[in-house]
This record gives C-alpha cells, structure tokens and sequence, in this order.
C-alpha cells in the first residue's frame, strides 16, 4: 500500500468537507431563491425567523433551520443578540438582486440540473452517445437565463459590441441581426433596446426556449422589432450585418459547419462575433474556481449536448483560444481577433 502522508490527508478532508458542504446547500439556495427568502431578508431584515416566514408565507421551523443553515455558510448574518438574521449588501447584491453583475442562485439552478441529469449523462459515459440540450431538467434553461443575462447586461452594449470594428456604427444607423442559439432571448433584447434602428431575429432548435424568448420580447416592449423563430445554427434562414453566437459554439456538433452557414448569411462586410467561455489554452491553465465550475458544466451539458448532435466534435467549455480559432478558420473565416474579454468570457470578432 502507499503510505499515506498524514498533513495531505487532512488537507483533502478538510477541502471535501466544505465541498459537500456547499454540495448540500444547493438546495437552500435554490429553497431561498424560490420562497423569496432572500429577497425579504434583504429588503426587509433584520428578522427573527418567525418574522421572515410571516412575511414570506412560510413555515417557520422550516425557516429556522434554512437561517441557521445559511448563516453557518456564510451566505447570511445572524446576531445572537436579538436572533435575528440580515444580509450584508455583499450578500445581497449576490443573492437576492436578479439585475446585478453576478446572481448566484442561477448558477444553483444549473448546477441542480447536473446533478438531476446524471443517470443521463451516466449512460452516455458508458455508450459514448450523447444528451440533448432538449434532454435536461428545464431548471437548466432558466438557470442559464439567469446566470448570462447579468454579464450580458453589463458587458455587451457598453463593452462588447463597441470592440467590434464598425458594429456599433452600423447599429445605430440600422442593420440586421442574427443571435443563433438565442435561448431565452436575453443578449438579442439587451441589444434591441440599446439600438432602436436595428432588426433582429433570435434563432434556437428548442421550441419551449423560443416561445419563452417571444414572450419576454412582448414583455420589454421590443417584439416589433425582435423575431424568434426554431432553427439550428446550419440551416437559420436570412441576411445579416451581425450574426452572434453567445456561450453556445461548444455545444454545437458541427461547430465548423454552423461556421460555414454564417459565412453564407453575413452581408459584405458582415461580422460574426463569437462569445465563448473565458478559458486558456493548456488544461492546465483552468485548474482554478472558474475552470472547475466549467470543466463540471462541460462534463455534464455542453459535451453531452455536441455529442448527441451530428459530427459530435464535443469542442466542451473550455476549449481555449486557439482551439477556438482553429474552428472558425475552417469554417471560412480568416480574419479572427480577440476583440475583448471578461473572467467569464471570450469574444471573437470573426471575418471571411
């Protein structure tokens, strides 16, 4: 046997403990999330937790336990003092504002649904097939939502399409666009409400993703100018100044296909930017807290998703620059440039 070195073992108890910890607590996250127990505590708190589940319609030994919970994980305050509980703005700002840079309890939501889909993605390890986007528990597709729109809010308008050689330019004046692989329609929204002169068509092979994305368009009062409609990324109909791809390149099974579909649907001087999980080149340059949430990801959603596609080339989530290149100059495309980035995100600006 190996002998084993005493100090490293305690070490890797000690990092697995809090490991099923947060494991764990997913799901009172995902409980506070859903009840409205963050959002209460931090409007409304300091409260006892007969004062949170009054306000929130709840048990209250339920709640107790659920507080104390968070509270041992850091996630909330506790004064033992008064036994009453609150939230820090940090806390806040994280858990409880859907609007802000980085709302956690999505990334809950996605993580959930990896754990829900596992005898699926189990099965696939053992035949080598596939599991379709349409496949997963739907706590995947709001998650997403959730989880992208906050970066997107805050990066794509202000930051990302202005990298972009002349796109601002010609959104403003007025152009065509395209977002494959739209989801629920919240990067092309964002869009649409920053360029009023501009039309836009959403496209995405799942029909629940695409009445969920019209809907939305109706509810921030752009649907005039924002369509939705089923397509994949090789055969979506049309003629654009700007195609984009957000967070879905990987996921596809013939990303060097889909590529050779854009070029044919961008106008002259058309661009295609690619947004792309923020990953480096070497396996080893992600062994860090974002390459593992997206090594978990890629393990459970986005390989299984190419794979069970035609081609199934499984590119996964962190693929890297270069890999990412190499894909969109077989796809036709010779000019690709690194127009920004972000910790979470790539963004490739890609011409013919």
């Amino acid at each position: 046997m190996m002998q084993v070195d005493e100090k490293k073992l305690q070490e890797m108890i000690g990092k697995m403990l809090g490991d099923v910890g947060a494991a764990m607590g997913a799901a009172l996250v995902l409980l506070g999330d859903k009840l409205g127990l963050y959002k209460t505590l931090a409007s409304a708190g300091p409260l006892s937790s007969a004062e949170l589940a009054s306000r929130t319609g709840t048990a209250e030994r339920y709640v107790r336990e659920w507080a104390a919970g968070q509270a041992a994980a850091g996630y909330i305050n506790y004064d033992p003092a008064s036994a009453r509980y609150s939230m820090s703005p940090e806390q806040a700002l994280l858990l409880a504002d859907e609007n802000g840079p980085a709302f956690f309890p999505a990334m809950y939501e996605i993580a959930a649904a990896a754990v829900r889909d596992e005898p699926k993605v189990a099965d696939a390890f053992r035949s080598g097939g596939g599991v379709g986007w349409h496949e997963h528990d739907a706590c995947l597709f709001r998650g997403t939502e959730r989880f992208f729109r906050p970066s997107y809010a805050a990066h794509l308008v202000s930051e990302w399409i202005p990298a972009l050689e002349g796109v601002k330019e010609k959104l403003e004046r007025g152009a065509t666009v395209a977002d494959v692989g739209c989801g629920h329609g919240a990067s092309l929204i964002l869009m649409a409400q920053a360029f009023p002169k501009s039309q836009f068509c959403g496209f995405d092979y799942h029909e629940p993703s695409i009445l969920a994305a019209r809907e939305r368009a109706r509810e921030a009062e752009v649907a005039d100018r924002v369509k939705f409609e089923r397509a994949s990324a090789k055969d979506f109909p049309g003629s654009y100044d700007l195609v984009a791809f957000f967070d879905c390149l990987h996921d596809m099974g013939d990303p060097v296909g889909a590529g050779a579909h854009v070029k044919q649907a961008l106008k002259p001087g058309g661009t295609w930017m690619v947004v792309e999980p923020f990953a480096g080149d070497r396996t080893e340059d992600n062994f860090n807290p974002i390459g593992r949430i997206f090594y978990a990801a890629s393990t459970t959603i986005c390989v299984p998703g190419s794979l069970s596609q035609e081609v199934g080339l499984g590119l996964g989530a962190q693929a890297g620059e270069a890999r990412i290149r190499e894909v969109l100059n077989a796809g036709g495309f010779s000019r690709v440039r690194l127009a920004t980035a972000t910790p979470f995100n790539l963004i490739l600006e890609a011409r013919p």
